[in-house]
């Protein structure tokens, strides 16, 4: 307790520094886990959450009642993490790599800039970019007609919206994505490339035996931050973008959209409560399976 003490009123001024963001960790984050109590209750605007009647696990069974509906958008939910996942961490370290050691770094550092600028645009404005492509008088469709084609109506063609949501998200992140990636490579020891140049070996090799390696504890744990969210979706993205069109919820319902929908359509909260409840628990556990593997395989890169 000593040691603590001491090590505490050593590092005072970094503490006092960091007291804004606790605050703000504590009010934002903390405090309303209070209302996780609304899962097991039936929510009354009168008599308020703590006065409201506590039904257990009723709203949970109504959760898993609604069957196929359920089951769908976890399905999406879980379909989605994997493509923006496992296509946006290859096209970030792709583009940092290129960014890094290609001769071409001024056209790197432009594509980077033109994959960035999305990250500030707001969904509301990438609704209408994308209703400018794909409505029925859309660009996509001007050019499908020139060629004498058919115009496609994708706003009631569910089987599109993977790819379209998959290019939209992809276009959002990936730039801003890379320049995680471009801060490991700019910390890798140069002397490194030079050696393995003497030694006769290629880009290709440098980037296989030096660049990448150094690059793994930096996806890992990208990974595993991922992870905790995997439930969790771009509610902007699959709310806005698709104009929550209910003929396309086959492809782009998820747990996110579908608690916001019911958010706006419905008082039943105690249900809504119940949904998220559900996606945090998930989420918890398997970030800590995913944690443990990663601790038993290379501790070195697990997160605790």
């Amino acid at each position: 307790m000593k040691d603590f003490l001491r090590n505490t009123w050593k590092h005072r001024a970094h503490l006092i520094m960091c007291i804004p963001a606790i605050l703000v960790l504590f009010l934002f984050s903390y405090m309303p886990m209070a209302g996780l109590v609304m899962a097991f209750k039936q929510f009354d605007y009168g008599k308020g959450i703590w006065g409201s009647k506590f039904i257990g696990l009723d709203n949970f069974k109504f959760l898993l009642a609604s069957g196929k509906t359920f089951w769908r958008m976890t399905s999406n939910t879980l379909e989605y993490y994997v493509i923006f996942t496992a296509l946006g961490t290859i096209l970030n370290i792709v583009i940092a790599i290129a960014i890094d050691q290609l001769v071409f770094k001024r056209v790197g550092k432009a594509f980077q800039s033109i994959m960035i600028i999305p990250v500030f645009i707001s969904y509301a404005a990438v609704q209408f970019i994308v209703y400018a492509f794909f409505s029925n008088n859309g660009m996509i469709n001007n050019i499908v007609q020139m060629f004498g084609g058919d115009v496609v109506r994708w706003y009631t063609d569910a089987k599109s919206w993977p790819g379209i949501l998959t290019i939209v998200k992809i276009w959002n992140g990936v730039g801003y994505g890379s320049v995680l990636y471009m801060a490991v490579l700019a910390g890798i020891d140069q002397q490194m490339y030079e050696a393995a140049q003497i030694d006769g070996a290629n880009k290709r090799r440098q980037i296989w035996n030096i660049t990448l390696p150094q690059l793994i504890p930096m996806i890992t744990i990208m990974l595993l931050l991922s992870v905790g969210g995997i439930m969790r979706s771009d509610t902007g993205l699959f709310y806005q973008v698709t104009r929550n069109s209910g003929i396309l919820y086959s492809t782009t319902q998820v747990i996110d959209s579908y608690v916001l929908n019911a958010i706006l359509t419905s008082a039943n909260f105690g249900f809504t409560a119940a949904a998220t409840l559900y996606q945090s628990v998930v989420g918890l556990v398997l970030i800590l399976v995913a944690n443990g593997v990663v601790r038993k395989t290379a501790p070195e890169n697990s997160l605790f």
